[in-house]
């Protein structure tokens, strides 16, 4: 493949050199890193990313290819994709094409030859900023500066609802899609639920209507807050039956609660996030990903305390035990990545269990 110059220029006016692979053309984006070692699959096909620039901080991505069943969502959302160097010949018995031709084919823009090393050390130093991909230097950075990700949520979510699994399965859950990991999905449908997706504009009403024995709250991307709609319909449900939200989910419960978010200095991204759960003392490494956090004084009264980031003592889980509802930062469904807390899903199902009477 002929190489083909390219600049990373960030809002700050510090410019990276690279190669061109994947899409041609220049997008402004949110630059962001993730840590992840393996995992760059989900990573492309993850909602969340949505209108982000990702750095992948390892530095050879590609080398399994890709394969289609890993994906977390039919396409990628994220706006561009920062490597060191990726693998133009993967070996995988797996694998079904390349990532260069995947990128390609769904026109997201791709640089590679980056010192990403020195990038992500910009990125954790001055925080998440705006930057440019451009084919030739750009000394106007007032556009970039102007970017903003909005509407990010509706942009995601699924357009119409889609069910999972089987009419005989023992529970019926309501998956509410502001921009949802596939993942999620099967963690439900290997619990014998059947799974109701519905989009994020979908009411309180409209979820009531359907009798579900439960309710999902998704991951997603953007400013929680933004979400004005969401929260006033999550606040109609609370209480009314058991509720189980992830990322996203875990923001929005909680300004439906009356709490309050900020965003981070640059988040979490990645698979070795130690959270602490306080309740056993036990450190459980997790997968995340968000750039926003609830704060924990905000839902004292409301909610308790039920995770903390050991690396920075940020919020990672509230239980509302009045409300029957429990709330997790990070990703419990998480693939690839680590399976410390998935019987986060098997406490859902016994709330779910025990709690049809007395939600």
């Amino acid at each position: 493949m002929k190489e083909e110059k390219v600049y990373l220029t960030l809002q700050n006016g510090r410019v990276f050199e690279g190669k061109r692979f994947g899409a041609r053309g220049d997008v402004i984006g949110e630059l962001v890193f993730t840590t992840g070692m393996t995992g760059y699959i989900e990573t492309l096909t993850d909602p969340s990313y949505y209108g982000q620039i990702v750095i992948q901080t390892f530095p050879l991505i590609g080398n399994y290819g890709m394969i289609l069943a890993d994906r977390e969502s039919k396409k990628p959302y994220l706006s561009a994709y920062v490597v060191r160097e990726y693998c133009e010949h993967p070996s995988n018995f797996r694998c079904e094409g390349k990532l260069d031709d995947y990128l390609r084919e769904n026109g997201v823009i791709g640089i590679y030859g980056v010192d990403t090393r020195e990038l992500t050390k910009t990125v954790r130093e001055a925080g998440v900023m705006n930057a440019v991909i451009s084919s030739k230097p750009v000394t106007d950075l007032s556009q970039v500066r102007a970017y903003a990700i909005t509407d990010a949520v509706m942009r995601c979510t699924c357009k119409e609802v889609r069910v999972y699994g089987g009419e005989d399965a023992a529970r019926k859950i309501v998956l509410w899609d502001f921009g949802a990991k596939e993942n999620i999905v099967r963690e439900l449908v290997r619990r014998d639920n059947r799974v109701i997706r519905v989009p994020a504009w979908y009411t309180a009403e409209q979820i009531l209507e359907l009798q579900p024995d439960g309710v999902m709250l998704t991951n997603g991307p953007g400013d929680p807050a933004e979400n004005v709609s969401i929260i006033e319909n999550i606040r109609k449900l609370a209480g009314k039956l058991p509720i189980f939200g992830i990322c996203l989910g875990h923001q929005l419960f909680a300004l439906a609660m009356g709490g309050k978010t900020r965003k981070m200095k640059y988040g979490h991204r990645g698979a070795n996030q130690p959270v602490k759960e306080f309740k056993t003392g036990t450190v459980y490494i997790s997968s995340q990903n968000h750039g926003y956090e609830v704060l924990a004084d905000s839902i004292k009264g409301v909610g308790v305390l039920s995770f903390v980031n050991a690396n920075d003592n940020t919020c990672e889980g509230v239980e509302y035990p009045d409300l029957n509802a429990f709330t997790v930062q990070f990703h419990p469904e998480a693939c690839a990545g680590p399976l410390d807390a998935r019987d986060l899903f098997d406490k859902f199902m016994a709330m779910m269990d025990g709690g049809k009477t007395n939600a």
